[in-house]
């Protein structure tokens, strides 16, 4: 049974059975945890529960080596400050992600260079990375969206015989794998996110998972405001120095509590997203295929952790309309990243690659995302369900 744990935000959500599209989980041991730090007085970065919190995330994603800091925004800064990149380098990503994917890059001075995604898994489609490539790439960064891995064994082999590293933006994908291995392993590095969307969070806050040890040691300096204080702190050395550029990228030991109650119950939170995707696939599968509806493609030799769930409609206009009519019936739903490529930072900073992003553009105007959330209850399940199998005319245009 799926058991609702919070109340709503707002008492008229419950009387009119209203859905949002999400709303954050809590453990119940969040509270206790932050109230704890805050009595150490141990409220800065790399306190108790960071150093706790740390040790979960680099598990989960079998890396080596963690950071936390205060998004997954600054985490991908910090890849971009390692890779040491310069003005008019340029690193190869899709143009169906958030923008701080690109962001962290252009800041730097980087060119972001879109590709256009698969038609089946909206992950950056693997064959047309090589076409990209040019002597200023410095580096692959790939999102795997919706947790759903990337095709990352072609990735890994089109990086290796141009000599560049591979940056994992994991944002969706905590818990996922491919062919075995943990997502946020795969990479030279990996980027998490704990924002309040997150299967696991603390509002706001991130980590940098470091799996080429060449990174390590100058990382913890970046994320410390380019000093060496970590050292002091475990008393390597007596004073500590500005030895980099950097900036303050810790997160807060009282955030990093909130974290750790979270991360403890991270397969029970797993468990129950993963019923209401599970549910969701199952149930609409008829729908789905009598109105030419694509649902979420998991290739063979993958596993996601139920971070979303969406629809595809074969039009824009499809999806459009199967939003506006689960509002009308007290469904939340929404679509999901506009292009980068043809934004208008897009065009200023970055360059899209040969043979443009046409399934990014088809897939960004027709996307629509259902709710789903660990506290989700059966019926709100069932309301979701429910109000999709009435939009039967809508999804294609027709």
């Amino acid at each position: 049974m799926l058991e609702e744990t919070l109340p709503p935000k707002d008492p008229r959500e419950a009387a009119a059975g209203r859905v949002p599209f999400n709303r954050p989980y809590a453990t119940g041991k969040e509270a206790a945890y932050m109230a704890e730090a805050v009595r150490s007085g141990a409220t800065g970065g790399d306190g108790p529960f960071t150093r706790r919190a740390t040790a979960h995330v680099a598990a989960l994603a079998g890396a080596p080596r963690a950071l936390l800091t205060t998004s997954c925004t600054h985490a991908l800064e910090l890849t971009a400050l390692l890779l040491e990149l310069r003005e008019g380098d340029e690193v190869v990503m899709p143009s169906f992600t958030f923008t701080s994917t690109a962001n962290a890059y252009a800041l730097r001075g980087a060119v972001p260079v879109f590709v256009d995604i698969r038609p089946d898994t909206l992950n950056i489609d693997e064959r047309l990375i090589e076409d990209a490539i040019t002597e200023r790439t410095r580096a692959i960064v790939v999102v795997h969206y919706a947790g759903v891995p990337c095709e990352m064994d072609a990735v890994l082999a089109v990086a290796e015989r141009h000599g560049i590293p591979v940056v994992e933006d994991n944002a969706h994908g905590l818990g996922g794998a491919y062919r075995g291995r943990p997502l946020g392993s795969l990479g030279a590095m990996a980027t998490q996110s704990f924002h309040t969307t997150k299967n696991v969070q603390c509002g706001e806050g991130g980590a940098l998972v470091i799996n080429d040890e060449r990174f390590a040691d100058r990382a913890e300096i970046l994320r410390e405001k380019g000093t060496d204080r970590s050292r002091f702190i475990r008393r390597e050395v007596d004073k500590y120095r500005w030895r980099d550029i950097g900036s303050s990228y810790l997160l807060s030991d009282v955030l990093a509590a909130f974290l750790l109650a979270q991360l403890e119950a991270f397969h029970d939170i797993q468990a129950r997203r993963g019923r209401v995707w599970d549910a969701y696939h199952d149930r609409l599968a008829a729908w789905a295929d009598a109105n030419g509806v694509r649902r979420p493609t998991v290739p063979e030799g993958t596993a996601h952790p139920a971070h979303l769930y969406y629809l595809l409609p074969e039009t824009p206009a499809g999806g459009g309309a199967l939003i506006e009519q689960l509002a009308r019936h007290g469904v939340q739903a929404t679509s999901h990243y506009q292009p980068l490529h043809d934004a208008p930072a897009g065009i200023r900073y970055g360059r899209v690659a040969p043979g443009g992003c046409p399934v990014t553009e088809r897939t960004a105007a027709a996307v629509v995302r259902l709710p789903l959330f660990a506290g989700m209850s059966e019926r709100q399940l069932d309301r979701v369900v429910a109000a999709v199998a009435r939009s039967v005319s809508a999804p294609s245009g027709r």
